[in-house]
């Protein structure tokens, strides 16, 4: 989707990627707790039922992946959703802490 952005806003002990597209006026979200330098804790997913449908969830959570691989960083899956997608993508076990 080429009008999907998503951004990752970082806090001291917290962080999320906001997903938003062109045209309308709301935001998706994927929240995570920083547990160290090298553990975060995904745990939460929200999409807006303008969003739904669109792919937007399983994109936050492709660049929570790519992040954490490209970080070296390991995610414990609280989220139900983010728990959900690592089960059905087994190749990406090395990134996810269980």
């Amino acid at each position: 989707m080429s009008d999907l952005t998503i951004t990752r806003e970082d806090q001291p002990t917290r962080g999320r990627y906001v997903a938003r597209i062109a045209g309308i006026d709301a935001e998706a979200e994927m929240t995570f707790s920083k547990a160290d330098d090298k553990l975060i804790i995904a745990d939460h997913t929200g999409v807006p039922d303008a969003f739904r449908g669109k792919g937007v969830a399983r994109a936050l959570f492709d660049r929570l992946v790519s992040d954490a691989r490209a970080n070296g960083v390991k995610i414990v899956p609280l989220c139900p959703f983010v728990n959900a997608e690592r089960q059905k993508r087994p190749e990406w076990a090395d990134v996810f802490q269980t």
